[in-house]
């Protein structure tokens, strides 16, 4: 188990992309200039006469323009991808640099002191361009380079070196050892590079073979992934295709891009954001004072790279990423507004999601390095991201600690330290009026608590839930009125009950004429929100229909005594004279179908066996009842879903012994040969011991 953790914790220590290298090509191809030109106006806008051209001309003046050499926008590009991981991860992810050309030109190593920018590029300031004199060999070829990026993966880091010396013998081979390697050279067509994948894979399993001999030269290479940028100058088609990432062998990966050479740095910065698990953000709308003119100011965007977390750990449901694609770029970028800039306090910072370093894209540019030297003088900047509601909330902090910049992911939904939601706060939005009090006191009604002991004379006892439940008050207007009506309440606890008789009966039947007789006078129902204003007779008409209706509902769901079924159908009666509805009970069952069968109707709920006389058969109907109901709709009761969990369960055992001996009509003794084995016991006993000895009580 210990060896196990071991390997899982080297394994996250050495990642893939704890070695990387760069092979530049340096022969005399990346001598040829990338055909993108750019003009030079050192007399700030005036002409300059060079051929009879000025700069405007573009083509004609010498001196005007200039176009930089495929190797220097190899250099230029791969030196920037290092100085994005060097400020992202500084110490703990590696980059070397090789030049190919007759022979592989090691630039650094692995150790920390070669891992700058200051040695890289005073390195490769004394490589140069390469010579256009340089005469065409075979001895110019970028397999040097690859040779030599192999040799490098299997010498060991510092990281390496350090476990390699703390572990234990048997440990040693397991130490991971991956790597990636980025090749950027020009082919002529999809053959040429079919050789290089060929002969780096076999350089590969050779390396690996020098490492499993008894020599041991170098650490076994696990996995590689080459990167291929086949570079040409600006508008020259090449005839070596795109590849995505392809499998070669078990320890090699290659992918294949096409690129013109001035577009090699967004190739580079799409990858690296794979590479290393990073996400591109744009601050935007960031307000500066232009150089010439102090007084105005213009809005500026800035480009910054950072862990993807930054953005993962805070999005939530309610909120989404604004992206865009970059001019000249193939990769997403989010986009998040500039705040009004403040001190950082710590009250900002405590409900901080999490912290990551940050990197321009563009570190030359003024715009950069003006929002970098305002952060480093100690202020803080909030960025803004959008809701899907169209409202803008702060998720991110741009700050300064100890020379260098972090991104501050805050929590923008809710969180631990907030009180806990109240009920009205539901997915559906907040809802005023939901019916708690009574909703607490349906749940003391439905709890279930078991009994010691139960009387075989005692009746059975019952539990009656409501068949009609609403959930809030805005929708039933029968139990919004049982506060305004006094006879209100008391008749719908005598509706509910399951065993009315007749002077029960006689009772509603007062209140549903009284109910009638004020509809026929005109009088308004007394709602809360009318305010003793005077309705209209249609709107006061439309109440007592929803009412009537409401009512009728109720009714018909408990209707399960005879003295139920002659109250709701007085109450149809009542409807049809009043205009509301037929006389004949089958369209009130088909209006109460059509009501409880809307998606927004509350489950019915099924009633339980009272224990009475008619209690056996009453129960045989509901269940014959429940079938149906379940063969047509797929619904199931509780009481079907506990039944049929218990007669699954059953079927498994096998049955009480007892039961299975024992005679029909007769009682099975639990443990007949309890007492005798007792009797027998004191016999022995006796006998043995003497008269004298007590026969000890049986502790249960």
């Amino acid at each position: 188990m210990a060896g196990l953790t071991v390997s899982a914790g080297r394994s996250a220590m050495f990642e893939r992309n704890q070695k990387t290298i760069f092979v530049l090509d340096h022969t005399r191809y990346f001598s040829i200039a990338s055909e993108e030109y750019i003009s030079m106006d050192f007399l700030k806008g005036k002409p300059t006469d060079a051929g009879g051209s000025g700069v405007a001309g573009g083509t004609g003046g010498t001196g005007a323009q200039f176009s930089k050499s495929l190797w220097t926008c190899a250099c230029e590009s791969s030196i920037e991808y290092c100085r994005v991981v060097w400020d992202l991860f500084p110490g703990r992810k590696h980059v070397r640099f090789i030049v190919s050309d007759t022979a592989a030109h090691i630039v650094n190593t692995w150790s920390p002191s070669t891992q700058n920018m200051s040695h890289v590029m005073n390195a490769m300031v004394m490589v140069g361009v390469p010579s256009r004199s340089m005469p065409q060999s075979s001895d110019y070829s970028v397999i040097h380079g690859l040779r030599a990026a192999i040799e490098a993966l299997a010498e060991p880091t510092d990281e390496q070196m350090a476990a390699l010396a703390g572990g234990r013998p048997e440990d040693l081979p397991r130490i991971p050892n991956e790597g990636r390697v980025i090749c950027i050279t020009s082919a002529r067509d999809n053959t040429s590079m079919k050789s290089l994948e060929d002969i780096f894979n076999t350089v590969l399993l050779q390396q690996n073979a020098l490492a499993a001999a008894p020599s041991k030269k170098g650490l076994a290479i696990d996995h590689c992934h080459l990167v291929i940028l086949n570079i040409v100058p600006l508008g020259v088609e090449s005839l070596v295709t795109n590849r995505s990432l392809l499998k070669i062998s078990p320890l090699l990966d290659v992918e294949i891009h096409t690129v013109s050479a001035p577009n090699i740095s967004y190739k580079l910065t799409h990858l690296i954001l794979d590479h290393y698990d990073l996400a591109s953000t744009t601050v935007t709308n960031i307000p500066m004072k232009e150089e010439q003119n102090a007084n105005s100011s213009a809005n500026y965007d800035v480009e910054i790279l950072h862990s993807r977390q930054a953005h993962s750990v805070t999005c939530g449901s309610d909120f989404s990423l604004p992206t865009s694609i970059k001019q000249g770029a193939t990769y997403e970028t989010v986009t998040l507004k500039w705040c009004t800039p403040r001190g950082c306090g710590s009250a900002d910072l405590q409900p901080c999601l999490g912290q990551f370093l940050v990197t321009p894209v563009d570190v030359t540019s003024r715009p950069s390095s003006c929002l970098i030297n305002f952060l480093l003088n100690g202020r803080s900047v909030l960025l803004e991201m959008p809701r899907k509601t169209g409202s803008k909330t702060t998720s991110h902090m741009l700050s300064a600690r100890g020379g260098e910049i972090f991104v501050h992911s805050l929590c923008i939904t809710r969180s631990c330290m907030d009180e806990a939601p109240a009920i009205c706060d539901g997915p559906g939005g907040r809802v005023p009026d939901y019916r708690i009090a009574e909703l607490g006191q349906l749940l003391k009604m439905s709890r279930m608590l078991p009994l010691k002991a139960k009387d075989p004379g005692a009746p059975n006892l019952s539990r009656r839930l409501p068949r009609y439940f609403p959930l809030s008050t805005s929708s039933t207007i029968l139990f919004h009125l049982q506060r305004q009506i006094s006879w209100l309440p008391h008749f719908l606890h005598l509706v509910v009950k399951e065993d009315m008789d007749k002077q029960e009966e006689v009772r509603c039947q007062q209140h549903i004429h009284e109910l009638y007789k004020s509809a026929s006078r005109g009088d308004v129902l007394p709602f809360t929100h009318t305010n003793g204003a005077r309705l209209k007779v249609s709107k006061a008409k439309e109440q007592y229909r929803l009412l009537y209706r409401e009512l009728e509902q109720l009714i018909q769901l408990n209707a399960t005594t005879v003295h139920h079924k002659n109250l709701l159908e007085s109450l149809q009666s009542l409807r049809a004279a009043y205009g509301d509805g037929p006389l004949k009970s089958d369209s009130g069952s088909s209006l109460l179908r059509s009501y409880t069968e809307s998606p927004l109707s509350p489950e019915r709920l099924e009633p339980i066996s009272s224990g009475s006389t008619s209690g056996s058969s009453n129960s045989n109907s509901l269940l014959k009842a429940s079938k149906r109901r379940m063969s047509s709709s797929g619904q199931r009761s509780l009481l079907d879903i506990i039944s049929s969990a218990e007669r699954s369960q059953s079927n498994k055992r096998l049955d009480f012994s007892g039961r299975l001996c024992t005679p029909m009509g007769q009682v099975a003794k639990l443990y007949p040969d309890f007492g005798n084995n007792k009797e027998k016991d004191s016999l022995t006993t006796a006998g043995n011991a003497g008269p004298n000895v007590k026969e000890d009580s049986i502790r249960i």
